[in-house]
């Protein structure tokens, strides 16, 4: 308005402004100005003049610091961390009034920083200027600051830096200067600068003292503390503030409670950057940046930039392309996948792989080129992250820095509950507050030296005249003083690894403070979640909560119970699973295992496979190695003159021919261990695989040898001659089951009238014959079944289990006998499961168990032996077989 005249507040830090603004507006005050003192500075020192701010100078540090010489300093300057600790020195310094370049004779450090500082300053972008020279700039053109500024007031500060102090004095032989102190001290030296110092009496709140558990528990007493003030009404949500000295610590607690509570708590500092979902996009192309590509993160960036350029021409699904448990972390992996990928491999039945291939070849690029495949991958805000974690650090370390960003939550400050650091609310006080994290060492903080210039070159009180431990109590001093409702003061008893905290020496003189127990019925809930665990009666009443305790109580019980796995009798989905195809495995796990039977196939639960490389391979995965290698040696050995002709050295060629082939494809879709120990691995199977191979047992005369035989509608492997139709099914007689799977080897005599079935056992030898163990071995006996079901009667089959390590070949006597006992049990298990048996089996729980995570904890030695006297009394003549040699 043309009437109104120009006035200037001065007040400390982003949340102080907002307040102040929005009082301003409220009341009207056109012509007021609040701002910080540099930028009232800046304003007087007119034209072009800017502060430096913190991106172009770690920006302009950056670019200096490669090509100017830093002395002693010169070693580390290319480590993560640099430029933060060169961007915070010079603030000190240019805060502090110090000529870096008129002291650089005094130390040879010195020396390094004052000409990191030119270079620095040559980098910046014109009319950005140091401290001084604004505070000459603006002392050069003081006579406008009645037009300028107009009358000032300085409000809810309780300290400035040197620097600005000459100015401040100058100014008040031209305008009326206020230092409105209030309840708060005023520095001493404003007593020789005519700044005109308006007092006011210190409020009176309610204090209290209370201690928590943890820091967790703190920040979830604060939250409770927050919602019963604005539940009972007492406040508004701008009246009340939570605030410590250094707020991450409390940052992730405070972020997960916020979602839980649906409370708009405003972080006045800003949230962590990878916090969102923009931020995770940065920090997925960082990991890839620095740890380089593999699949599962790969996955991880498509999700995060499906928009983006290299992805968005790429097909909906198209990561189905990809192995599904292949780590995927070498380029030779990728190369083998991009150049096998076919048109019809993918969902749309276009090749892509171009596509796909240009987008792998700029990832793998790695730190060097981050500047680039930020731009390819990320966009909008994303991408603004990438600059600034690449201004702030090395490009190598860029995950790193990526952890420290901070950026604005997006909630008003002047309509919300408000968390902050403690110098924000001495700046801006609020009606209702709680301090948290009163221990001591945490609050008031230790004093430090300068990571670059320590106490011995330049003294810490001449740097730093204002350090943190004397900020933090005399911010402490100034909240108690400016509150006018209460305050309630908190700290920890133990920290996250239970060790003993203690009280902040600003606690004394505060009173007895309350001791909060943390599994304590809170007078007032943050969440219904946290309302629920405060009413165990109500809670008990939840249907999720009886049918909890229902199931725990069951469990705790010896007989058998609905929890237990009891299921109504011919369920459809019990009968549906019981006409599929069996394996040998699955029929093992209905045998030993009902209960797991029923999650497997009926319910679809099973452990995906780590994508993560593993230390080495595991019993499992050395198996499969060992049986693939024996199926490629043997068809290459049968397709150059058959198994019964070759000799040590055609086996042990074939061998290594199968291996080196096999390796390649492994390593592009299954992970694998490291080099060394991966080599020894291959070694190893080899090895088995060689004695496997060249067993000496009697030959079939003019016999041909199969591996991998596909059987009762199973997809064969290869292209490889099969001896039958894998397609005719096979039929367990009296059972009502059909099986399929692969045998690992067949052998053929000549005249057709002998067969030998072999399975291949990677591990140690059982130290005496076995027939059934217990029903864990059912497929030596079962496989002989499906070949003579499917080569005819007249065959004569012998059916056994070698173990090449110790080579140890254990034949099966009589297999027709075992058949016709094992048809006994699969058909009890049959009658027992439909009747919805589907209980615990001595395999429930044990070392390879895959699915235990789902029974109660311990089970093997609690649960399990409470539940199996019941479980074997009702399961019946199936239990039988767990007692058969």
């Amino acid at each position: 308005m043309a009437g109104a005249s120009r006035s200037t507040l001065i007040v400390h830090g982003r949340l102080a402004m907002r307040e102040r603004r929005l009082a301003a507006a409220r009341a009207g005050r056109h012509g007021l100005q609040v701002m910080s003192f540099e930028q009232a500075a800046v304003r007087l020192a007119g034209g072009f003049v800017r502060p430096i701010d913190d991106e172009s100078l770690r920006a302009a540090i950056q670019a200096a610091l490669p090509s100017t010489p830093m002395g002693e300093l010169e070693s580390i300057k290319s480590l993560p961390g640099m430029i933060d600790a060169a961007a915070d020195t010079l603030h000190k310094a240019w805060r502090a009034g110090i000529d870096l370049a008129a002291r650089a004779a005094e130390h040879p450090r010195l020396d390094a920083i004052a000409r990191l500082e030119a270079a620095v300053l040559t980098q910046l972008p014109a009319g950005m200027t140091r401290p001084i020279d604004i505070v000459a700039a603006a002392t050069s053109r003081i006579a406008h600051a009645p037009a300028v500024l107009g009358p000032m007031e300085i409000a809810g500060l309780t300290e400035l830096s040197p620097i600005w102090r000459p100015l401040l004095g100058a100014l008040t032989a031209h305008i009326p200067v206020q230092w409105t102190a209030g309840p708060r001290p005023a520095p001493a030296w404003l007593e020789s600068t005519g700044v005109a110092v308006l007092r006011a009496p210190s409020e009176t709140p309610q204090v209290s003292a209370v201690s928590a558990a943890t820091a967790y528990h703190e920040a979830i007493e604060a939250v409770r503390w927050a919602r019963s003030l604005l539940a009972s009404g007492r406040a508004a949500p701008s009246d009340i503030a939570i605030a410590t000295a250094s707020p991450a610590d409390y940052d992730d607690h405070f972020l997960a409670l916020r979602a839980d509570a649906n409370i708009d708590l405003h972080f006045v500092h800003g949230v962590r950057a990878v916090t969102t979902r923009e931020g995770q996009a940065a920090a997925a192309l960082a990991d890839i940046a620095v740890r380089g590509l593999s699949q599962s993160r790969l996955r991880r960036l498509a999700a995060l930039c499906r928009d983006s350029a290299p992805f968005e021409s790429l097909p909906e699904g198209w990561l189905r392309v990809l192995p599904a448990d292949a780590p995927m972390s070498t380029p030779n992996a990728w190369n083998r996948l991009l150049a096998r990928l076919k048109p019809e491999d993918w969902p749309d039945g276009a090749d892509h792989a171009p596509t796909l291939r240009a987008a792998i070849d700029l990832l793998a690029k790695g730190p060097a080129a981050a500047p680039e495949i930020g731009e390819a991958f990320l966009t909008g805000r994303a991408l603004a992250i990438w600059r600034k974690a690449l201004l702030a650090g090395p490009a190598a370390s860029i995950d790193a820095t990526l952890k420290t960003l901070k950026q604005d939550d997006g909630l008003d400050a002047c309509v919300s509950v408000a968390w902050m650091p403690a110098s924000a609310l001495a700046a801006s006080p609020r009606r209702f507050v709680r301090l948290i994290g009163l221990n001591s060492s945490r609050w008031p903080r230790g004093i430090a030296e300068d990571r670059l210039i320590p106490d011995h070159i330049i003294p810490t009180a001449e740097l730093d005249p204002l350090p943190a431990s004397l900020a933090d109590r005399r911010d402490f001093e100034t909240i108690l003083a400016t509150t006018n409702g209460e305050v309630v003061l908190s700290r920890a008893r133990r920290d996250s690894d239970g060790r003993l905290l203690g009280r902040s020496p600003l606690l004394a003189g505060h009173g007895e403070e309350v001791y909060l127990r943390r599994n304590a019925v809170p007078a007032h809930a943050f969440s219904e979640t946290d309302r629920l665990m405060a009413r165990p009666q109500e809670f008990s009443a939840d249907p999720q909560a009886v049918s909890a305790q229902g199931c725990w109580r069951d469990w705790r019980r010896t007989e058998i119970t609905a929890h237990d796995g009891l299921i109504r009798r011919d369920h459809p989905l019990i009968l549906a699973i019981l006409a599929r195809t069996q394996s040998a495995s699955s029929l093992r796990r209905l045998l030993r295992n009902p209960l797991s039977f029923t999650w497997v196939y009926a319910f679809g639960w099973h452990v995906p496979e780590s994508s993560a490389e593993p230390l080495v391979l595991d019993a499992l995965g050395v198996g499969d190695l060992v049986h693939v290698v024996l199926d490629r040696a043997l068809r290459d050995l049968e397709s150059a003159g058959g198994l019964a002709s070759a000799d040590a050295a055609k086996i042990t060629a074939a061998v290594d021919r199968a291996a080196g082939v096999v390796a390649a494809d492994w390593e592009s879709q299954r992970a694998v261990p490291p080099a060394v120990i991966w080599g020894r691995t291959l070694d190893d199977a080899r090895l088995l695989a060689g004695r496997a191979l060249a067993y000496g047992d009697a030959l079939l005369p003019g016999a041909r040898s199969y591996g991998e035989v596909p059987f009762g509608g199973a997809e064969p492997k290869s292209d490889a001659e099969t001896p039958w139709d894998p397609a005719v099914p096979v039929t367990i007689p009296d059972t009502g089951f059909n099986i399929a799977g692969y045998i690992d080897r067949l052998d053929i005599a000549g005249d057709g009238k002998r067969a030998l079935v072999r399975d291949y056992k990677t591990g140690r030898a059982p130290r005496a014959a076995i027939r059934l163990n217990g029903g864990r071995e059912l497929q030596r006996c079962l496989y002989a079944f499906a070949v003579k079901a499917l080569l005819g009667d007249d065959i004569a089959i012998s059916a056994s289990l070698l173990f090449p390590r110790e080579q140890v070949d254990l034949q099966l006597e009589d297999p027709e006998a075992v058949l016709a006992e094992i048809t006994g049990y699969l058909g009890a298990a049959r009658i027992s499961f439909a009747g919805g048996a589907a209980l615990p089996g001595p395999d429930t729980g044990g070392d390879y168990d895959d699915l235990a995570f789902a029974l109660p904890a311990n089970a093997s030695a609690t649960y399990c032996k409470r539940k199996l006297p019941a479980a074997t009394e009702r399961l019946g003549q199936v239990a039988e077989i767990w007692e058969a040699e």
